[in-house]
């Protein structure tokens, strides 16, 4: 009887201990978590000096399996890559007209006096950024749900060999907004066959939320090619784009 008692006492006590536990582990990655990574490719050193000041125009899209959507995505992890970088004064260019409306209420005389927005002091980029998103092949589509809200159905996939391979492409030139002539220009690819599982963790797929129409290749060989062509633009440019020009 005592024995019977006791070995009853040990289950339940394995019982709980296990529930708490699991639930525990459930909570670690069911607790949403907000984390500011860099993009900037580690190949590239810290930067303090001055700034080249430059703009991205919206991404020219010619692939066949592509949107606006995504290349409105790509422009802007691009620029936001660029000042991550230290290395560049980005202007905005996209919301321009949102701006000059701001500009032209302050005018009115409807704003108070410590809001109003003062005309005249938009700044003008010395270069422009044009890209055409030129090849992407997805390979194969994101989930969502399960763990950290990335899905089990990628990893599984992965484990498996089933995810097919990634690539993407960019054309992407550097132009001189006086003259405008073009002062660099080279072809960027990304490509990927696997999701990287031994950086799910918080090591490959940090470097900021996938932007625009991209989303839903989160976690998928796409993301990986995505930001691969990212660091790889960030260095180019980095490393392309004239001395001259660095004067801010």
């Amino acid at each position: 009887m005592k024995v019977g008692s006791l070995l009853i006492g040990t289950v339940l006590s394995l019982t709980i201990l296990l529930l708490t536990g699991g639930c525990a582990a459930l909570e670690q990655y069911t607790q949403p978590k907000a984390e500011a990574v860099s993009a900037v490719p580690a190949s590239l050193p810290p930067y303090q000096g001055p700034r080249a000041r430059i703009s991205v125009t919206r991404f020219d899209v010619r692939a066949a399996k592509a949107n606006q959507a995504i290349g409105d995505g790509l422009r802007d992890m691009l620029a936001t890559a660029l000042i991550q970088s230290q290395r560049f004064s980005v202007l905005e260019r996209q919301e321009l007209g949102a701006i000059l409306k701001e500009q032209e209420l302050s005018a009115t005389g409807a704003v108070g006096k410590g809001a109003r927005v003062s005309r005249g002091k938009i700044k003008g980029a010395d270069l422009m950024v044009v890209a055409s998103v030129t090849e992407f092949e997805p390979g194969a589509a994101g989930t969502r749900g399960g763990i950290g809200g990335g899905g089990w159905i990628p990893a599984i996939a992965a484990i498996g060999g089933a995810v097919k391979k990634a690539h993407l492409a960019i054309d992407l030139r550097v132009i001189n907004t006086a003259t405008s002539e073009a002062v660099a220009a080279t072809k960027i690819q990304g490509e990927a066959k696997d999701i990287n599982l031994g950086g799910i963790a918080g090591g490959f797929f940090g470097g900021g939320a996938l932007g625009g129409g991209l989303q839903m290749y989160s976690k998928t060989p796409m993301e990986k090619a995505i930001r691969i062509c990212i660091g790889k633009a960030v260095e180019y440019l980095s490393q392309a784009i004239p001395h001259r020009y660095y004067k801010y």
